[in-house]
């Protein structure tokens, strides 16, 4: 899906480079943050010390970062990480046993329940931006995504400038909702935009007729192909509407929970940690029994070194 070779690492590192600017720099390592002592506890933290219990926010149709099992289980890369978070916060709190809670979260309500502290992290695929910064804080980079768009293969359309007119569905409150309404309204192409809760409903939408095209991250339309019965007769096609580089969410203004999970990536990154769980969502066999086979992008590559990954 990524180009590749030596003229693709040098695209990459480009890529790498914008998504650092415009992000404001990708987090900071923590090595030399201080860390609070116990009885100076403030935020997430201490939150947790005295519940002796940490909220994690899941999503039900993200796969592979965040999805339920057969047995209605939240699994994933994105839960695979947050669970090293919650080891790491253990290890700041003196080894305490520290209880997981699951509450679910969709597009739309996923900031809201981390701001008002219902969810302490958010485990699933969702795009760090400039804008979203000013609501929340990110972990740093685990995936780069990209908007493009999902339709029967007996449809006409392979492109954006085909859609001109037609109906496509997005799910609210995505990066690819806001992609898609800027290029539609610049390219007066009149989109007729409908939106759902949730990416499992947006997939209804297209696989019922109600919408010629479905928009939104490139992995997860891929995933919805490999998984649902009701996509195997879609494709994916198009160019890239916009890049999304996915990032764990928790609140802002937290320094010493922020040092934890920059810590954890940073630990998880010099193991070789963060290469063993994205070989094991994205090119082994899920335990859901799918494969997705997507090897790692140049720019994802590029950004895991960045963050300590060895040669």
């Amino acid at each position: 899906m990524m180009p590749g070779g030596a003229q693709a690492s040098g695209r990459a590192r480009l890529l790498v480079a914008g998504l650092i600017a415009a992000l404001g720099a990708l987090v900071p390592l923590a090595a030399g943050a201080q860390e609070p002592a116990v009885g100076a506890l403030s935020g997430t933290l201490k939150k947790v010390r005295s519940s002796g219990t940490i909220a994690l926010g899941y999503r039900e149709s993200s796969l592979p970062f965040s999805y339920l099992n057969r047995r209605q289980q939240p699994i994933g890369y994105s839960m695979d990480l947050c669970r090293e978070v919650v080891e790491e916060v253990a290890t700041e709190l003196d080894g305490m046993d520290i209880k997981i809670g699951l509450v679910p979260v969709t597009p739309s309500n996923r900031f809201e329940k981390v701001k008002s502290g219902e969810v302490d992290l958010e485990c699933g695929s969702t795009t760090n931006s400039v804008q979203r910064q000013k609501e929340v804080a990110f972990s740093p980079i685990f995936f780069v995504a990209g908007t493009k768009i999902m339709v029967p293969k007996t449809s006409p359309v392979r492109s954006y400038r085909n859609l001109a007119d037609k109906t496509v569905v997005v799910t609210a409150g995505t990066t690819n909702e806001a992609a898609l309404r800027a290029l539609s309204d610049k390219q007066k192409l009149g989109i007729r935009i409908i939106t759902t809760p949730d990416h499992a409903q947006s997939l209804e939408k297209l696989v019922s007729g109600a919408a010629d095209a479905f928009a939104s991250d490139d992995v997860l339309l891929y995933g919805f192909i490999a998984t649902a019965t009701s996509a195997s007769n879609m494709m994916v096609v198009g160019e890239y509407l916009s890049y999304d580089p996915y990032g764990l969410v928790f609140r802002r203004d937290d320094p010493a929970f922020a040092a934890v999970v920059e810590r954890t990536f940073a630990r998880m990154a010099s193991e070789r940690r963060l290469l063993e769980l994205y070989n094991k969502w994205f090119l082994r066999r899920l335990p859901t029994g799918e494969t997705l086979n997507l090897p790692m992008s140049p720019q994802l590559e590029e950004i895991f070194r960045i963050l300590g990954q060895p040669e």
